[in-house]
């Protein structure tokens, strides 16, 4: 969840590194701090709040130091305060660690620590790591900084992405990688480290992505990289990766927030998404990175979509294309259940595993529970190089761009539009006729500009969000298609307007969830264009009839009257309309946010990239 950066080089470090925390600050924010070495000494500068207030609290000093590591955080162990705040030491100021993830035998190694006489300055599972580092070097002269490094980690278990400093050898930085992701940036006579290439673009677009159990040292003019393996088994030569985003990709662009431009960016996502996938000639998709000919596509017998949060209400969305274009059994499971309730693993079944970041632990573990099992998984990925697409070997990449507001909007959008392109596929190899494919294809192709349609009506869905935000409690309200809208737009509301919402099906309201309904509690309901919409406007009436306003999201006419307030969708090819119905939804959780005063893009307890459990 943390953002961790690294700079070796002939620049001043310290802006370089708090560039590279502004960009990260979406994996965390509840401090940051960062550590470089001056005139042979470590510099230790941290604070509880934001990035800026890192920023502040340096001020303008003159640059001294060529060397240094950064951290911005989300809270796991110890209060997210100054004090816990990262880099970590040890005693005596030797070594500085940043870390993200979880070590969970850190209560085991502290105790170790402690009656060795070791005294913590923090409560963070991440300080003993330094400890454990510094006696490694004190124990053998002739220890190299790497080999400490790789003696400690082969003592942890649990998740992590590491970069270590040592004043004794200011040349270097040692970075590691198991569970939590790590990028390497190539420069000219410089190197850098960080979590997400977000930090990396502005300065290189040459990058190595480590791999779980690497190990890399890292010099200003080279690196190298092992394994905890060790010896020459464990050498391991890395390839790099041009990456294809540059520093403009992460600018606000003159939007106020990124969470209201990547909504806005969803027109040309959805282009790049169906751009040369869409086989007009022979009413199909092409997905190249699926590499499963028509005979392997035809002996699927089932489709299990496995995500966490809005990727799982994607998977939802797509189950229901899968059924519907390619009458194969599909349903969506969390990721974050799957593995723990030994899952029965089909041979005939293709798992789909969802993450916009590719890092996603959860999903991740799931996927590897998978291969144990001889499951045949691919991912559905919006990162090129993370751990979920390689870990999979195959499958699909999103195409949405880099998003950077933890709330998902253009990937989540573009999670479905690629499970549509899948879905096709996998029923024109099967008995979806040319005519039916035909129309899926017209369908995906409109999209963009019906997305277009409804953020020109953003003012009017603005006006509805601001008369209902100072509502406590919402529900959602969905049937069949409109079911994961209702979810996902329940998910919206929450993580950023921090009103309780509640997502039901239509036709359990009567089982229980009737009895809240109540003046002031809104009720957003879903109207697809289907064959319920006489079910719909019947939810709506039993609302209405116990005094709940109601908000009617839909594609189709209703009697005047029926709803307090309307928000209008285009009508599109029936299984593609919970696409559409995402982005009015976006909007009303975005504008109910903001007349509430929120931080739309850094929801309180909240990160973008998942890589802990």
């Amino acid at each position: 969840m943390c953002g961790i950066v690294g700079y070796i080089g002939k620049r001043d470090a310290t802006p370089v590194l708090v560039e590279g925390l502004h960009r990260l600050e979406y994996r965390g924010y509840d401090s940051a701090g960062l550590a470089v070495i001056a005139r042979g000494r470590l510099q230790l500068t941290k604070t509880a709040g934001r990035v800026q207030d890192l920023r502040d609290k340096l001020g303008d000093k003159p640059g001294k130091a060529t060397v240094g590591i950064g951290h911005t955080r989300w809270a796991t162990h110890g209060e997210p305060n100054e004090t816990n705040a990262h880099p970590h030491t040890d005693a005596g100021h030797r070594i500085a660690v940043v870390h993200n993830g979880i070590i969970e035998n850190a209560e085991a190694l502290r105790a170790q620590l402690t009656g060795e006489g070791v005294r913590f300055a923090t409560e963070t599972d991440t300080e003993c790591l330094a400890h454990l580092v510094a006696r490694e070097l004190e124990a053998s002269d002739e220890a190299t900084l790497e080999e400490a490094v790789v003696a400690t980690l082969r003592r942890v278990e649990g998740a992590y992405g590491l970069a270590f400093l040592d004043t004794k050898n200011p040349d270097q930085l040692v970075v590691a990688r198991n569970g939590s992701p790590l990028v390497l940036g190539l420069g000219e006579s410089e190197m850098f480290v960080a979590s997400d290439v977000a930090a990396l673009v502005r300065y290189t677009r040459q990058v190595i992505y480590l791999d779980d159990g690497e190990v890399a040292t890292i010099k200003a003019t080279d690196y190298h990289t092992t394994t905890l393996a060790g010896g020459a088994a464990g050498n391991s030569v890395k390839t790099p990766t041009v990456v294809d985003a540059d520093a403009d990709d992460y600018e606000l662009g003159g939007f106020s927030d990124y969470m209201r431009k990547e909504i806005y960016e969803q027109p040309d996502a959805i282009r790049r998404a169906v751009m040369g996938r869409l086989d007009e000639r022979f009413a199909t998709a092409k997905l190249g990175g699926v590499n499963l000919d028509a005979r392997e596509l035809r002996n699927i017998k089932r489709v299990k979509f496995l995500g966490c949060g809005s990727a799982y209400y994607a998977g939802q969305m797509g189950a229901a294309l899968v059924e519907e274009l390619a009458r194969i059994p599909a349903d969506a499971e969390p990721a974050s259940e799957f593995r723990y309730r030994s899952p029965v693993v089909d041979p005939d079944t293709l798992y789909v595993a969802v993450s916009q970041s590719g890092e996603t632990s959860d999903t991740l573990m799931a996927v590897q529970e998978l291969k144990r099992k001889g499951g045949q998984v691919m991912g559905a990925v919006n990162v090129v190089g993370s751990a979920i697409g390689r870990e999979c070997g195959h499958g699909i990449f999103l195409h949405a761009g880099p998003e950077v507001a933890v709330a998902s909007t253009k990937a989540l959008t573009n999670m479905v539009v690629n499970f549509a392109l899948l879905s096709l596929l996998l029923g024109r190899v099967r008995d979806l006729s040319a005519a039916h494919g035909t129309r899926v294809v017209n369908g995906l192709r409109n999209l963009p500009s019906q997305v277009a349609g409804i953020l020109n009506a953003e003012a009017e869905i603005a006006a509805i969000a601001h008369r209902y935000a100072e509502a406590e409690h919402m529900f959602f309200i969905g049937r069949v298609r409109g079911w994961p809208v209702a979810r996902e737009g329940a998910q919206k509301l929450k993580e950023i307007s921090y009103v309780h919402a509640e997502a039901y099906q239509a036709g359990e309201l009567k089982h229980g969830p009737l009895a809240l309904i109540q003046h002031e509690m809104p009720s957003v309901v879903v109207i697809p264009a289907d064959d319920l919409i006489a079910k719909n406007i019947s939810t709506v009436e039993q609302i209405k009839a116990r005094g709940g306003p109601v908000i009617a999201v839909t594609s189709v006419e209703i009697p005047d009257g029926l709803a307090d307030a309307t928000i209008r969708v285009p009508r599109a090819e029936p299984e593609l309309e919970p696409i559409l119905f995402n982005i009015p939804l976006q909007l009303f959780a975005y504008h109910a946010a903001a007349k509430l005063g929120r931080d739309i893009d850094k929801p309180r307890n909240l990160a973008k990239s998942v890589t802990v459990e």
